[in-house]
């Protein structure tokens, strides 16, 4: 008896010690070895960010000419105001438009500079004089009798950030600085919505947040034909040569490359990084067939049916596969001599260069032909503008701007678009970031690494700091801030890691675990529920000796 006794304590103990050993050791390493790992996010700083508040400020100087105010006005100068205008989106975007002002009198060498004898050297010397900070803009009021403006043109727009603006009658009648002030502020406002952010280019730009209606048919094409924000564009110039036969193309692609492209991709650095390649394709023939037009003696291309022309060349132009970046891919088709000279005729009815007069009677093919690229290079520059997202508005009456020079785009119209982007990364990867969140949060089984969480944490710091220096007018530093966010925030939620295929659902892994544990945990629930019952019968019996 004793040692049965014994025996059946052992077997109680050992009982006791696997399944103490299970529940305290067994129970929580099973837990811990198959849970979800999720890094720490910021999530309460990424709800505050999903409500896009924004603050536009830019610092505008207005300058009064000598004979534009009376001693007596003078002596209010200088004088700083600021103005604010407010723009409720949606419900969830608001912005805020913010210009400080400050007036004050020219200088003596702004005098001699606004003394030049054409608009395009004031100009000049304003620039050299001092530069305007990215954003900024310098508008310089200057008499009626000056010579600098022909009598039709009332505010000439500088390639750089300054601005001519005629007093008029109705300014020259104020009496006191207040009185000037109330009528010249009109011609700044327009000078600002020219020359500075509007609010159609800010709604614009939040196109992917938000609807807008464009007012007309020709802005609705701008904005379909810009691409959208990146931070690079692959750029690819492609010569078609339908029939070599015929003839020999020489087109000096790098040299006009570097001539009439590089200056104004070195000036739209600070907007993105850009790459340029070259190919030429050989017998890439039209979709269509021409029609010839017996009146002008020349094959017809109506411009609806362009789209047929460029689908079957569009599988030959290839794509750079060693980068995600866009590629802006610009076409120059040469016809052979069947189909030359050869016009696409659209609502405008604007001829094309041809290079008809190298085939002649007596001409022996192939015949060489020299590509003037400066007539090339002038379409394509310009088509490059309406692609990366330079809209040239028409300007208002009475504007006069100048040309943009030999960089393709004035400081003035770089601020613009800058403005534009800094908008769109903002509220672009504020959106990518938000969505990246919700989506944890509702799918709790997917792993959030700590590169990934790194990632999200850069996103909204990046886009606090666009965020405040868009506030504080830093145009440049709002932008830079802006494109970082942008790249961290798509980073994060493009990370292969975050597959939900990857991972078990709950329901699936607890499926997968109980028939091993099972059969394993069967008997030490039976000899555990045994040693229960015989310590109430011990109990029962000890009652009732006491009884």
């Amino acid at each position: 008896m004793a040692t049965a006794e014994v025996e059946r304590r052992r077997g109680q103990l050992a009982a006791l010690s696997i399944a103490a050993v299970v529940i305290i050791v067994g129970v929580p390493l099973w837990w811990k070895t198959t849970e979800t790992y999720r890094a720490w996010l910021p999530v309460s700083q990424i709800r505050e960010l999903a409500k896009l508040q924004l603050q536009l400020s830019a610092d505008v100087e207005v300058v009064f000419a000598r004979g534009t105010v009376t001693p007596e006005q003078q002596k209010k100068v200088p004088l700083t105001k600021t103005q604010e205008e407010d723009h409720a989106v949606d419900e969830g975007t608001t912005l805020k438009y913010r210009y400080e002002t400050k007036y004050r009198t020219a200088t003596i060498m702004e005098e001699d500079a606004l003394n030049k004898p054409a608009a395009a050297e004031a100009d000049l010397a304003l620039h050299m004089l001092s530069e305007s900070p990215c954003g900024s803009l310098v508008i310089y009021v200057i008499p009626e009798s000056s010579s600098l403006l022909h009598e039709d043109v009332k505010v000439y727009v500088g390639q750089r950030r300054t601005a001519l603006l005629r007093v008029v009658a109705q300014m020259r009648t104020a009496k006191t600085f207040e009185q000037l002030l109330d009528r010249l502020q009109p011609h700044i406002i327009q000078v600002l919505r020219m020359m500075s952010f509007s609010r159609a280019d800010i709604t614009a730009a939040l196109s992917d947040r938000v609807r807008f209606h464009p007012g007309s048919k020709e802005s609705v094409a701008d904005s379909m034909r810009a691409f959208k924000s990146s931070p690079g564009y692959e750029i690819t110039f492609s010569l078609l040569n339908p029939d070599p036969k015929s003839h020999r193309l020489h087109w000096d692609i790098e040299g006009a490359a570097q001539t009439y492209i590089q200056p104004l991709l070195m000036k739209m650095s600070p907007v993105a990084n850009f790459s340029i390649d070259s190919q030429t394709l050989h017998y890439a023939m039209l979709g269509v067939n021409p029609r010839y037009d017996s009146s002008r003696s020349a094959y017809t291309l109506n411009a609806d049916s362009l789209a047929h022309v460029i689908n079957p060349v569009e599988a030959r132009l290839g794509s750079n596969a060693a980068s995600s970046n866009p590629v802006l891919n610009f076409l120059l088709y040469v016809p052979d001599s069947h189909h030359s000279p050869l016009y696409i005729q659209d609502h405008h009815k604007q001829e094309v260069y041809n290079v008809d007069s190298s085939y002649g009677p007596e001409a022996e093919f192939p015949v060489d032909i020299n590509i003037n690229m400066a007539k090339v290079m002038g379409i394509f520059l310009a088509q490059l503008r309406l692609l990366l997202g330079v809209q040239s508005s028409p300007p208002p009456p009475g504007f006069l701007v100048a040309p943009c020079g030999s960089t393709g785009l004035a400081d003035w119209e770089l601020d613009r678009l800058m403005w534009s982007r800094s908008v769109e990364n903002i509220a672009t990867a504020t959106t990518t970031i938000t969505s990246l969140a919700q989506l944890l949060d509702q799918i709790g089984n997917i792993v959030i690494n700590d590169n990934i969480a790194e990632q999200v944490s850069n996103a909204v710091t990046s886009l606090q700091l666009a965020v405040a220096e868009l506030d504080a007018g830093n145009l440049g530093f709002a932008l830079q801030f802006s494109k970082e966010a942008i790249l961290a925030s798509e980073k994060a939620f493009f990370d292969p890691s975050l597959l939900h295929l990857l991972y078990f659902p709950d329901d699936q892994k607890f499926a997968i675990y109980i028939p091993l544990f099972l059969p394993m945990c069967v008997p030490i629930m039976l000899s555990l529920l045994k040693i229960a019952s015989e310590a109430r019968q011990k109990r029962r019996e000890k009652q009732a000796k006491k009884d």
